[in-house]
């Protein structure tokens, strides 16, 4: 499997849960090279060894080149996690189209690259129904939007568009499933007991950890009958009102 990201934060733990539960990652990254060398030594610990590949998925012909990449590296490809992500911060009133452009190539645009790479892997292998999925990382502001980052929001808001439409378009091959993380971890903007605070507004009294979002990721990926659904991981945050983004708040 191809974890795109893989170096850092959410990436990582994805990778390493997807290593525990079996399978032989590709731990993709674009800066965070030691990060991604760290990411594989613990996967090689849990599972059979993957490798790295770095790609910028901002640029069209990169993001077409990595799965084939993977292919020619590891060998057959089952599944693709698509975690990296950018997470620039505009509004209304700083919106331009060089800042929405980037967000979507990188968030929306290389992800459907990348479904459309393993679709056309798993037909030449010729593999059954259901042999292959996508997991899309999308975001609990979806179903609760605020008007922060509003490219990055855009971008994931079209990826979940895209999660439906693949799944139509990919079937009965590819399954395309969608995770929608609530506040998972902490940045340089908030403090840490900030974070604790604002992680404990929800219905259930705790967002999503980083190890409740590979879960989620894990389940998509072994149950076979789930496709064009989104996975909602936030402890019920999607169910409330905020008038900000979390980091703003």
């Amino acid at each position: 499997m191809l974890v795109t990201g893989a170096g850092r934060r959410l990436g990582r733990e994805i990778a390493l849960a997807a290593a525990r539960a079996g399978w032989r990652v590709a731990v993709h990254y674009q800066a965070s090279r030691q990060g991604a060398i760290d990411t594989l030594a613990a996967c090689a610990r849990q599972s059979s060894a993957g490798a790295l590949f770095d790609a910028d998925l901002s640029d069209e012909a990169a993001a077409r080149a990595l799965l084939p990449r993977v292919v020619a590296e590891l060998g057959a490809v089952d599944a693709v996690v698509n975690s990296a992500a950018l997470f620039d911060f505009d509004d209304a009133a700083s919106f331009g189209h060089a800042r929405m452009e980037r967000h979507w190539r990188v968030n929306t645009a290389a992800p459907v690259l990348l479904a459309q790479a393993l679709a056309e892997h798993l037909a030449a292998r010729g593999t059954g129904p259901a042999s292959g999925c996508v997991v899309n990382l999308l975001d609990q502001k979806l179903f609760n939007p605020n008007p922060d980052f509003l490219s990055y929001t855009l971008s994931k808001a079209a990826l979940q568009a895209a999660t439906t439409l693949l799944a139509q378009a990919l079937a009965p091959r590819v399954r395309v499933v969608g995770v929608a993380p609530g506040l998972t971890l902490t940045s340089h903007l908030l403090s840490d007991e900030r974070f604790a605070a604002l992680h404990a507004q929800s219905p259930l009294g705790r967002s999503s950890t980083p190890e409740d979002v590979a879960s989620a990721v894990c389940f998509a990926l072994d149950n076979r009958s789930i496709t064009g659904s989104t996975l909602l991981v936030d402890g019920g945050q999607h169910l409330m009102r905020f008038e900000r983004d979390f980091s703003l708040m």
